[in-house]
């Protein structure tokens, strides 16, 4: 049976597997990403995955941003030891596979488009609320690139021109108010604590929220209502007709996914805006990697 390798790497975890045309995983495995020779961890892993089976038709990789897709490289934020690292050809070198490269949000919105919450969305905005906020686009079924690779960068989108700066040098970004860090933040600047023996980050502030804790609930209001700022001018830039929220923020549940139905209803205002369905992923941490598979399968059908 024919296969592609997928390929996801992260600032925390770097995870492959096989992948058949309908979205089947043969084999599969993850590790940690290493602070140094991050390639050498990933050679590793890609002889796990691959060693014993027939050779793929061609190779998928999904990396955290930002990238220059011309060049094939990227510079992971969160992975100080990669700076214009050549990924592509580093993969193709290793594997001899044909290889393709995209954003890890924008793999996550095509696995989502494929397999997962999003399946059968004519145009869809998949959003990663967890330490930043990463976003991608599929119209059409295709994902949509740009010229460097960086479309979809919905996390710095600004919400509030006299905002607060950001830390990618822009002012009042979406991910300045609705990443799990951002929201913590803001919650401890105006009071709230985390409980006894917890970190004060997203997970507790959510505990706290579901349990009605004013503070808690007033960040994760917040957040919501800028997330909703973005997926409307989303919307009413790209007419998306579906929106699939997932990362480590959106297993808060309805603390998030309440308020910000909430504020949808309030700032979306042409009919085909407020149209939009949003929805919580269904594929979870996989998507990232169904979204590389899908990429490495139209890459080798299009190359044939």
């Amino acid at each position: 049976m024919s296969r592609v390798l997928a390929v996801d790497i992260g600032g925390t975890k770097l995870a492959a597997a096989l992948v058949d045309e309908a979205g089947s995983v043969s084999r599969s495995a993850t590790r940690p990403t290493p602070r140094t020779d991050v390639m050498s961890a990933l050679a590793d892993l890609i002889g796990e995955v691959s060693g014993g089976e027939s050779a793929p038709e061609a190779a998928g990789i999904g990396c955290a941003g930002p990238l220059d897709l011309a060049k094939g490289t990227v510079s992971p934020v969160n992975m100080p030891s990669w700076r214009d690292f050549p990924v592509r050809d580093e993969v193709r070198r290793l594997t001899g596979l044909p290889t393709v490269l995209a954003g890890d949000a924008q793999c996550f919105a095509l696995g989502e488009h494929w397999l997962g919450a999003g399946r059968g969305s004519s145009s869809l905005l998949g959003v990663v609320v967890s330490t930043g906020i990463g976003g991608g686009l599929v119209i059409d079924g295709v994902p949509l690139l740009g010229p460097t690779g960086n479309a979809g960068h919905v996390g710095h989108m600004t919400v509030d021109p006299y905002g607060e700066k950001c830390e990618c040098g822009g002012r009042g970004c979406v991910e300045r108010y609705s990443s799990g860090p951002n929201l913590a933040r803001w919650a401890l600047s105006n009071g709230w604590k985390a409980p006894d023996g917890s970190p004060a980050d997203a997970r507790a502030l959510a505990r706290d929220a579901t349990a009605g804790e004013p503070v808690a609930v007033a960040a994760f209001e917040r957040g919501a209502r800028a997330l909703a700022g973005m997926i409307a001018s989303t919307a009413a830039a790209t007419e998306v007709t579906s929106v699939v929220i997932g990362g480590g923020v959106s297993a808060a549940g309805p603390v998030l996914f309440e308020p910000l139905a909430r504020a949808l209803d309030d700032v979306a205002g042409l009919a085909f805006v407020r149209a939009v369905r949003v929805q919580p992923s269904t594929l979870g941490v996989r998507a990232a990697l169904a979204g590389a598979a899908k990429l490495a399968w139209d890459y080798s059908r299009s190359a044939s």
